[in-house]
């Protein structure tokens, strides 16, 4: 009996998980006792496999401060083992109990960095794009045996998608996000989603799969209060978005303003001296434009420049670049363009506008005309080996200046 509490006590004193713990004393009573089940279930969590019923086990209750918090189950039903745990379960209950408040404390201590860490974010990051991984990944070390899934909140659809990880291919998570106002659980208690609000405003989902049993109420605790700190992250990411945006964005057309168009000019030519490749430059100015205020009214003038941005935006690919150089002057960057793709788009902006009829009924109910067509001229120049940053645009509208000047509505194209 003495060697064998030794060596349990060998155990005990060297497991420092719930997982060493219990290989270690499957280990230990397999080879000591012949026992092939050995089971620890605690307060309704089992830490190994649920044990089937049977005449066979030997099922002794855990204690804690007089309270029953669990079980030890055993195959073999012998009056050594029965001995032997009589004296040793003491000990193993202590161990467990140890082990148990040594993980809560270890994971309140990583929550509160967790916290920490978001709070950190908040005060130093505010690009979604940059701070959605960086949360994600804080969750999912944190969660380790949960499958965790952050939405964002599109704000123009009022649909939430998904932004961390990949992929979802929970069908009751995707069919829940975009209708969820409290709180919820799934009815196997295995998944938890919350809405994301900060200052009164939904900004997105938080969904929580538990990979092992169902989410607990300490970890319902835990995402709750860490819904509240990534909520404000992604609401202050979006306020910083939307000064950014009115920063570098002309509010009428929603083009680049000049001073952002002057960056990316810089950025543009750099690209394409370093990789060979070809960029092309349009300045392009709307023909009359003070008739159309003088006879219409400036409400009238907006319009026309909102449609204008509008149909240049639907003719134009991904990565080109569209600016509102002043007034009624729009800056155009063609990047891997040569000069004929680009006067070909030149042509075929110049054609779309022409044909594009405006109603101007609506902000001019006191006109008789209701209608307006307009026309623009475009200057085209393709960048050489020689040029800087200026000359791209600076030659572009020497070749629109030759346009207006020699009938309008039409395309010029600048060749040194």
């Amino acid at each position: 009996m003495l060697d064998k509490l030794e060596k349990l006590s060998k155990i005990l004193n060297e497991s420092y998980s719930e997982k060493s713990l219990i290989n270690s004393l499957k280990t230990f009573f397999a080879a000591e006792f012949g026992c092939e089940i050995f089971h620890i279930t605690i307060e309704n969590s089992i830490l190994d496999s649920a044990v089937q019923n049977s005449e066979n086990i030997l099922s002794y209750p855990i204690f804690k401060h007089k309270k029953v918090i669990g079980r030890v189950d055993f195959e073999n039903k012998t009056s050594e083992l029965a001995e032997f745990v009589k004296f040793s379960l003491p000990f193993i209950s202590l161990k467990i109990q140890n082990i148990i408040l040594t993980d809560k404390m270890q994971k309140n201590i990583n929550f509160h960095d967790t916290m920490k860490n978001i709070a950190k974010i908040i005060e130093t990051q505010y690009e979604l794009g940059y701070v959605i991984p960086l949360i994600g990944e804080m969750l999912d070390k944190f969660f380790h045996d949960y499958l965790i899934y952050l939405f964002l909140k599109e704000e123009t659809s009022g649909i939430n998608f998904l932004a961390w990880p990949g992929a979802c291919n929970d069908n009751w998570i995707l069919e829940l996000v975009n209708d969820i106002e409290t709180p919820v659980s799934s009815e196997d208690k295995k998944t938890f989603v919350l809405p994301l609000k900060s200052e009164g405003k939904f900004v997105g989902v938080l969904a929580a799969k538990s990979t092992n049993d169902s989410v607990s109420d300490k970890d319902i605790d835990y995402l709750s209060q860490l819904s509240v700190q990534i909520a404000t992250t992604i609401n202050r990411a979006n306020v910083y978005g939307e000064i950014l945006k009115h920063a570098t964005l002309d509010a009428l057309t929603g083009f680049y303003n000049r001073r952002q168009l002057e960056e990316r000019i810089k950025q543009e030519v750099s690209n394409a001296k370093r990789q060979k490749a070809p960029l092309c430059g349009i300045m392009t100015d709307v023909d009359f434009f003070k008739n159309v205020n003088d006879t219409y009214g400036h409400a009238v003038g907006d319009l026309v420049l909102k449609t204008i941005a509008k149909v240049i935006r639907s003719q134009l690919r991904e990565y080109d670049i569209a600016g509102r150089y002043g007034g009624e002057e729009f800056s155009i960057l063609l990047p891997f363009t040569s000069i004929d793709e680009a006067q070909m788009v030149a042509e075929r902006l110049r054609q779309s506008i022409e044909e594009k009829v405006i109603d101007i009924s609506k902000v001019n109910s006191e006109s008789d005309v209701k209608e307006i067509n307009v026309t623009i001229s475009l200057g085209i120049y393709e960048m050489r080996e020689d040029d800087n940053d200026e000359d791209l645009l600076k030659k572009a509208d020497k070749a629109l200046y030759q346009a207006k000047n020699t009938g309008r509505n039409k395309v010029v194209v600048q060749n040194d």
